[in-house]
This record gives structure tokens, C-alpha cells and sequence, in this order.
């Protein structure tokens, strides 16, 4: 395989640099599957089983780098409205404690760094999500981002800003730390939100699903409709993410209020995007 990452990806399974092979076309066909029907999908083992340990150690060592401020939010990350209908899910508050370490303090010599940046990983993944093909993002700071939550916090009930979502466990809680999620509860001509306000009441069980992952799993989420979330982490032992952010567009970079919101800071190159975002919905967030 190239693109160095033959020791890293289990590539029988998933032949990243080979597409139109049996095993490449199965893969695909099987992620199209669980998309189309569940709204996500899991990759089991995408990562070599001898590669775990050191993808977990890598994302470990820049945990620290996260930038974390505990924030009251809602389910659309949108400010108080009072011209909403009272019962209206933008006015139920929650505690937002996961953190993100950016782009920028990823070494471009780690594994998910290498793996981000890879045209076949990139081929791969538009072809799961049955699209012409991907970009980074030009954002320095959320084209690629470990999401960590520490023991005790959680990330509450959201929907994404972008329609798909990739993401590899590097690092398992003790316990907790599940991931669970409403696939396609609101669309993007209608926000749903008798559904929405009955799930975040705890009455909407029945839309409710749960993940089990394990670290090395590839997970392709349609997150921009289906609402979701991580529960309270328990135990000693951090959950680590690692998130690959991709755009059908050339040239994405983040807003300047969310950016600020989930790093902590701005750059130029936001700054300089500021007011030129192209939106595909006409939805909260």
C-alpha cells in the first residue's frame, strides 16, 4: 500500500489504495448500507490490531493541548431566542465538557495526521458517502481535531455543522463514554422538534441508538440531521476521538463565533472568511 500506511490500516479489509477491488467495492457497499439505513455506520477494525497501542499513545500525548471551557449550551450551540415557542428544544440547557485539541497541535507525522491528508483514505471516504470526491478543509484548526472527554463530562445532545461526520476511537473510556444518536430526526427542511424536545426530555427512548465502539473503529456519521451525543464519561481513563472534517467545497474554514467557541482562538484565514459561509440548509445551527 502507499502513502505509508500499510502499518496502520488493516488493508485487506479495507484497501484504501485500490479501489474497484472486491474487498474495496465490499467495503464501500457495506458503509453505503448502514448510511443509508441507519444514518452511520461502523468500520470494525479499520485500524491494524498492532497499531492501536501506538495510535492511542500518539493521541494521548497531545491531549493536553485541548482547549476546554465548560459551556451551557443547547442542542443547535445557538444563543437564548426568546421568540421561540416556550417547549421549544432551544431553550433546554446542558452542560458541554468535551474538549478539542486542534489541528495545529496535531505533528503531521502521526497516524491520524497521515491518514487525514491521504488521497486514498479521501477516495475512500466520498465513496462511502456515495459523493464525486472530498476536500480537506482549509480551516488550520478543524480539518482534523481530537475530541477529548475527561472523566466526569460529557458531550451533550448536538446536531454537526457539516452533513457527514468521520471519526477513529483512538482511546476507550472505563466505562461510559457511549455513543448514542437519533439518525435522521429532522431533515433539512424541517427541524422535527416535537422528536427533539421528547428525546432530550428522556420520552424518546425509541429513537434513541447506541454505539458499541472499540479504539482502532472507523465511524462515518450523517451527524448534520441525526441528533446525538456522548454520555458522561466514568472511570480514570479519558475518551479520545480523533475527527476528520472533509467538505464536498474547496476552501471550508470555520466561522469565526464557533471556532473561537470550540479552540479558543482565531486565526487570519478566519477572520478573512468571515461572511462568505455557504449554507445547505436553512436550519438553527
Amino acid at each position: 500500500m502507499d502513502e505509508g500506511l500499510d502499518g496502520l490500516v488493516d488493508v485487506d479489509r479495507y484497501p484504501l489504495a485500490a479501489p474497484g477491488t472486491a474487498a474495496w467495492e465490499d467495503a464501500v457497499r457495506r458503509a453505503r448500507d448502514g448510511l443509508r439505513t441507519e444514518g452511520c455506520t461502523v468500520l470494525a477494525g479499520f485500524v491494524r490490531p498492532s497499531a492501536v497501542d501506538g495510535l492511542r499513545r500518539e493521541c494521548a500525548s497531545v491531549a493536553p493541548r485541548a482547549y476546554l471551557e465548560v459551556e451551557t449550551v443547547n442542542v443547535y450551540n445557538t444563543a437564548a431566542d426568546a421568540s421561540l415557542p416556550a417547549g421549544h428544544p432551544a431553550h433546554v440547557t446542558m452542560q458541554r465538557g468535551n474538549a478539542f485539541v486542534p489541528r495545529d497541535a496535531i505533528p503531521a507525522d502521526f497516524a491520524v495526521h497521515r491518514l487525514y491528508t491521504s488521497p486514498g483514505f479521501r477516495r475512500f471516504v466520498a465513496a462511502c458517502f456515495a459523493l464525486d470526491e472530498v476536500h480537506e478543509l482549509a480551516d488550520p484548526l478543524a480539518g482534523l481535531c481530537v475530541n477529548v472527554v475527561a472523566p466526569g463530562r460529557e458531550h451533550p445532545w448536538h446536531f454537526d455543522t457539516n452533513e457527514f461526520a468521520v471519526s477513529l476511537l483512538t482511546q476507550q473510556a472505563d466505562r461510559g463514554g457511549v455513543f448514542e444518536y437519533c439518525p435522521r430526526i429532522r431533515s433539512a427542511q424541517a427541524e422535527n422538534v416535537d422528536d427533539v424536545a421528547a428525546v432530550l426530555a428522556g420520552r424518546g427512548g425509541h429513537l434513541v441508538r447506541r454505539l458499541a465502539l472499540r479504539p482502532g473503529d472507523l465511524q462515518l456519521f450523517a451527524g448534520r440531521y441525526a441528533l446525538h451525543r456522548v454520555t458522561a464519561v466514568e472511570g480514570g481513563t479519558p475518551r479520545h476521538t480523533a475527527v476528520f472534517a472533509y467538505s464536498e467545497r474547496l476552501g471550508v474554514v470555520g466561522a469565526v463565533a464557533r471556532t473561537r467557541q470550540l479552540f479558543g482562538r482565531v486565526l487570519p484565514e478566519h477572520l478573512a472568511a468571515q461572511g462568505h459561509a455557504v449554507r445547505v440548509d436553512e436550519l438553527l445551527d
